[in-house]
């Protein structure tokens, strides 16, 4: 699949520097804006919008702000998209930092490479039309439409420091095989029909490892309960202290679950200036494991966090948790996760009056499995049995979960300290994993 993605965001990195002092902000300013322009071969023309706006109260607490908007709405031809608004507060109810969220995320072909990381088999040549032994472009490929309500809460504690966190969320999701009709759409040279050439989305559900109960989708509602200590400097981009959170999420049946079950996460992140303002040092360590119940696959791929970052919060693989692999590419019952991140702020210049600098990036990145989403004893029997022309280890290697890794570049124009566009280059290093990932969106990762 070839992709090109481009966002009108030159001017933040050609403009002259300018030497004047940084501006203390107060009322509600335009953060900044963005048109969502790409091009995927299967998807269609990407096109829209997002902005945000903040208040920054009497500037008092600059770069900090009492409040937050973010709005993007944007489309694929083809059907996928993102419609989401975000308000973020700090003073709405005294004492508490809000996060509300409401989101519909359609994808017309999500990412799936079965389950337990390193234990699957990805071909590439399968989705390869110059391949040899090509199947279809969608082959690692089901539709995903997903709903989103989710509220965020976090209070003092005890100290400056300590903080409890809550949270209330609503996931709807709906699941299918890739409309190919619509997509061959218009083409002259046409995807094959899942009938055809069925995908593993299609085989999983055969072999029994996608039970009929979860194929189809449904509601995951959530509550969340933890603990914070936060003594980041900022929050946009901390250049010393500490952001650690550890917390348990029920999905309990009584709030019209069709599934119950139990989640415990921790992350720790923390900071280092190497030279004050302009670099630091930073990590983040992650841990997600199920407690209790019985989760269905689709809601394995999410990785719960007090607050979102960016439109999504899915891994292992993807932009916002191991940048340069697969989306969704390391898929388990429990997962660590780890990023390490050399900032650099190089440039510091003035565009249409505000005050703006360039950011770059080293990464690494790393994860795994560490434990698997059980699998049936029987299942190389079933498979031989339900495929007995193709070859067991073209799609499992039982035991073979490892570490997997990438590093990279991110490229960080940023306005009023706020607004941050990301532009991530990963490199993966096993090609199992992917090669050559490119991504552009907002915020830092932690």
């Amino acid at each position: 699949m070839k992709k090109i993605l481009s966002f009108l965001m030159i001017t933040f990195m050609i403009l002259p520097l300018s030497g004047q002092e940084k501006k203390v902000k107060t009322g509600w300013k335009f953060g900044g804006a963005l048109p969502a322009i790409s091009f995927d071969t299967d998807l269609g023309f990407q096109y829209g919008a997002l902005a945000e706006f903040y208040n920054y109260g009497d500037g008092s607490i600059y770069p900090d702000y009492l409040d937050h908007i973010y709005a993007e709405v944007s489309r694929f031809t083809k059907g996928s998209g993102v419609y989401r608004f975000m308000y973020e507060s700090n003073q709405l109810i005294p004492g508490v930092h809000m996060t509300s969220d409401l989101s519909y995320l359609p994808d017309q072909a999500n990412h799936f490479y079965g389950f337990n990381g390193a234990e699957s088999i990805f071909n590439t040549d399968w989705m390869d039309e110059e391949a040899a032994d090509y199947r279809s472009r969608m082959f690692y490929r089901f539709e995903r439409n997903l709903f989103r309500f989710k509220s965020d809460f976090q209070g003092r504690l005890a100290g400056e420091h300590l903080q409890w966190s809550a949270g209330l969320t609503f996931l709807n999701f709906k699941n299918s095989s890739v409309n190919i009709d619509k997509l061959n759409k218009g083409k002259d040279e046409k995807l094959p029909s899942v009938t055809e050439m069925p995908g593993l989305f299609e085989r999983y559900q055969l072999l029994g490892l996608i039970s009929n109960n979860e194929a189809d989708g449904g509601w995951v509602n959530s509550l969340r309960a933890g603990i914070t200590w936060d003594s980041r400097d900022n929050r946009p981009n901390p250049m010393k202290g500490l952001w650690t959170e550890a917390g348990v999420e029920i999905v309990p049946e009584f709030m019209g679950n069709d599934w119950g079950f139990t989640k415990f996460y921790a992350t720790h992140r923390q900071y280092f200036t190497l030279v004050e303002n302009d670099l630091s040092l930073v990590y983040r360590l992650g841990y997600q494991t199920t407690l209790s119940g019985d989760v269905p696959f689709f809601y394995q791929s999410q990785v719960i966090t007090s607050i979102l970052t960016g439109y999504s919060s899915e891994g292992l693989g993807g932009s916002s948790s191991m940048r340069g692999i697969l989306k969704n590419r390391i898929i388990g019952d429990a997962f660590i996760l780890g990023n390490i991140e050399l900032r650099w702020k190089p440039i510091y210049f003035t565009l249409f009056n505000q005050d703006c600098y360039l950011g770059l990036n080293l990464f690494y990145d790393f994860g795994r499995i560490t434990s698997s989403i059980d699998m049936p004893s029987d299942l190389e029997a079933d498979f031989a049995r339900l495929y007995p022309d193709e070859v067991f280890s073209d799609y499992f290697n039982p035991g073979g979960e490892k570490l997997h890794q990438s590093a990279g570049i991110s490229i960080m124009p940023v306005m009023n300290q706020n607004f941050v566009v990301a532009v991530d280059i990963g490199k993966s290093f096993n090609k199992q994993d992917g090669n050559i990932g490119i991504s552009i969106g907002l915020n830092y990762l932690f």
